[in-house]
């Protein structure tokens, strides 16, 4: 059975855009995926990237007109300025760990709603209330927002050396273990499922 490790941004817009088209593609092929939420701006530190605030101008205007088009050609909203952002990526990223630990729930429906959060609800995903109701949505239990957060923090450091071990340098990544396949952008989940499926 394959199995892919998705490393990820709770703030980040091309995640959220990546919907849930990589849990189809697990499902297609039998495979199992592991959630690493990371903090990506210390992950383009790590890797020879530049924070959003630091890019040059041109190449923020391209990321925004790029998250125009494919939010329209996905048929979902994106607000391109939302009202939080950025946010504190530990918050959520505590949760969605905790979450994984303890199961019962929709995984994927927790990550994608905190990522919907952000870009089309304009909801602070480090508020409490919002992390709980996100929780609770997802069938979990919202106390899970205050649980080990000793361990999710751990966990969440472990990410980011995990992904720079991976050979991750942004989000969405995904990287088939077994076959050291990388994947880097919600627009290569095709190659993903064509090396899933022996193409």
């Amino acid at each position: 059975m394959a199995h892919i490790d998705y490393y990820f941004g709770t703030p980040s817009p091309w995640s959220y855009l990546a919907g849930n088209r990589l849990e189809e593609i697990a499902a297609r092929h039998g495979a199992t995926i592991t959630y690493k939420p990371v903090d990506l701006l210390q992950l383009f530190d790590r890797t020879g990237g530049v924070r959003p605030a630091d890019r040059h101008p041109s190449r923020m205007e391209h990321r925004a007109q790029e998250l125009r088009r494919w939010s329209q050609h996905l048929g979902m909203a994106l607000n391109l300025k939302p009202a939080f952002w950025p946010v504190n990526p530990a918050p959520s990223s505590y949760a969605i760990i905790a979450a994984q630990q303890a199961g019962g729930g929709d995984l994927a429906g927790l990550v994608q709603g905190f990522l919907r959060a952000v870009w089309a609800e304009d909801a602070d995903i480090a508020d409490d209330a919002v992390i709980r109701g996100k929780l609770a949505a997802a069938g979990f239990d919202p106390d899970l927002a205050d649980k080990g957060l000793f361990v999710g923090a751990e966990t969440f450091g472990s990410n980011l050396e995990q992904a720079v071990e991976a050979g991750a340098f942004g989000a969405p990544f995904y990287t088939v273990p077994e076959t050291g396949e990388r994947f880097w952008g919600q627009d290569r989940l095709d190659f993903l499922d064509r090396h899933l499926a022996g193409l």
